[in-house]
């Protein structure tokens, strides 16, 4: 029986779509670096992110979803979405809480991310100014509250070394502008692939294989940024398997004694046994040096 270690990103939470959306939430992170794994069949589903609105609340992003039979699953939740703008509408819940919409003067508050893999969504300025949006939450800080004078940034995500290099994964979307000939700043995307609010623009998509919120709208009528796609890595000791297959789409390496594969879409993962002949070679080597 050998340990593994697996970092998981479900998929990031849509902008709102109108003018003054919500930050989409980042997708719930999780790491762990001492997952029991013997030989065998895994299933993996990696979380796609949610559509941005269009002249609407964006949507929740999917589930990412490792999966080794009984209690050995761990999920991570999908991002909230972002509230559409200039409207009644709050930030959703999921792995990281999206914005609260902006470009009103009804409080909406950001939404509430899941204990343990994201932060909570920031809430809208309701009381005067430009009524800014709020920013979606990251898997490290809380989304930025909207201002009398800014939209809310998203919040960071989380830096992981898993392949053996730093990547930044889960940083929530920034809230839109709320007019389009001013509205203040857009609110920046969180560090992690979080998507810009919209200048005077639609909303930015967050990055794909990092879980990023998308950015909310900033442009009369338009859309929200999509939520980028999560991901599903694991890295073991080389010399515990004998090698391994995927189903889906992947990229592999080694860093040191472990081996890592970047799984990027859904499929099942095969971790092949280290034969009786081969341990037996091995003991064999060892007893005679």
């Amino acid at each position: 029986m050998a340990t593994v270690k697996i970092l998981a990103v479900a998929g990031g939470g849509g902008g709102g779509g109108e003018v003054g959306g919500g930050g989409g939430g980042a997708g719930g992170l999780t790491y762990n670096d001492s997952v029991t794994a013997n030989a065998g069949n895994f299933t993996v589903t990696v979380g796609t992110g949610g559509a941005g609105g269009v002249d609407a609340p964006g949507n929740v992003g999917n589930n990412s979803v490792w999966d080794s039979g009984g209690a050995g699953q761990i999920t991570v939740d999908g991002g909230g979405l972002g509230g559409k703008g200039s409207n009644d509408s709050d930030g959703g819940n999921g792995g990281s809480g999206g914005g609260g919409a902006g470009g009103t003067g009804v409080s909406n508050p950001g939404g509430t991310g899941t204990a343990g893999q994201g932060s909570n969504g920031g809430a809208n300025h309701a009381s005067g100014g430009i009524f800014g949006s709020g920013g979606g939450g990251g898997s490290s800080a809380a989304g930025g509250n909207g201002s009398s004078t800014v939209n809310g940034a998203g919040g960071a995500g989380t830096s992981n070394s898993i392949t053996g290099s730093a990547v930044t994964y889960a940083g929530g979307g920034g809230g839109g502008k709320t007019a389009e000939g001013g509205g203040g700043s857009p609110g920046a995307g969180g560090s992690g692939g979080g998507g810009a609010g919209g200048n005077g623009a639609n909303g930015v998509a967050g990055t794909n294989e990092l879980g990023g919120g998308g950015g909310g709208c900033g442009v009369l009528d338009g859309s929200g940024g999509n939520g980028g796609d999560g991901i599903v890595i694991i890295a073991f000791t080389t010399t515990d398997f004998n090698g391994f297959s995927y189903t889906g789409s992947y990229t592999d390496g080694v860093n040191g004694s472990e081996t890592w594969v970047r799984m990027l879409t859904s499929g099942t993962l095969t971790l092949n046994a280290v034969s009786t002949a081969t341990n037996l070679h091995t003991l064999l080597l060892m007893n005679v040096g």
